[in-house]
């Protein structure tokens, strides 16, 4: 498929997402820091119980950086036990939490300002961080034109045949960025549709026949 179909072909997929499921508004946080956090915390659970972890972590007053730091390992364990996996969360939290504080004195605008190259491999050195935890924190806290790929972009991709299911995570994203335009808004709406699409129809037994994509042709 040459450069233009596979960019045609992109923005067909988008445009009858947005027209099926709307406009999504994702991030949802009150703050750049209450992003990251969720973002480490969503790995490998549900979004509602992220929520629920957050807001704890609201309650104690702890979603600060100098909270995040200065609160013990068994209260922050307690306080994301909804979460999942909520010891080895509390890891990666305070993983990150100095790292920060380590390379930016605590201020997390510093960090948001730099390089995101240099960012984004800071961010992969850090313990929990990963390359989907660290793209969804450049593009939604960090406001960078970075396309985030979880599974559901594999699934769905390849599925329809943009991807053969063998790549890397880098290789996906960099198709994806090589035919789409690098446009922040863009990239998380986009995003946020495919999520919203593996949730509803496109899951590992695939529910196709309401799918807003069913009579989309595959680039088989």
């Amino acid at each position: 498929m040459s450069l233009r179909d596979l960019s045609s072909y992109l923005q067909a997929l988008y445009e009858r997402l947005e027209k099926h499921f709307g406009k999504q508004d994702w991030w949802p946080a009150e703050s750049d820091l209450e992003i990251i956090i969720g973002a480490i915390l969503t790995q490998n659970t549900a979004w509602r119980n992220v929520e629920k972890a957050i807001a704890n972590l609201k309650q104690g007053g702890l979603l600060t950086p100098s909270g995040l730091k200065m609160v013990d390992d068994k209260t922050l364990q307690k306080l994301l036990y909804p979460a999942g996996f909520y010891r080895m969360k509390a890891r990666y939290i305070k993983a990150f939490i100095t790292f920060l504080f380590g390379d930016y004195g605590g201020d997390l605008g510093k960090l948001l300002q730099e390089n995101t190259e240099s960012l984004r491999r800071k961010l992969l050195a850090v313990e929990g961080i990963g390359e989907e935890t660290a793209d969804s924190i450049l593009l939604y806290a960090g406001k960078r034109p970075v396309f985030v790929v979880d599974n559901y972009t594999k699934r769905i991709l390849n599925r329809h045949g943009v991807i053969n299911g063998q790549e890397r995570y880098g290789e996906i994203q960099a198709r994806l960025m090589k035919h789409l335009p690098k446009d922040v808004d863009l990239f998380s709406q986009f995003h946020a549709l495919i999520v919203q699409l593996g949730k509803c129809y496109c899951r590992r037994v695939a529910n196709c026949a309401p799918c807003p994509l069913k009579d989309l042709p595959s680039t088989m």
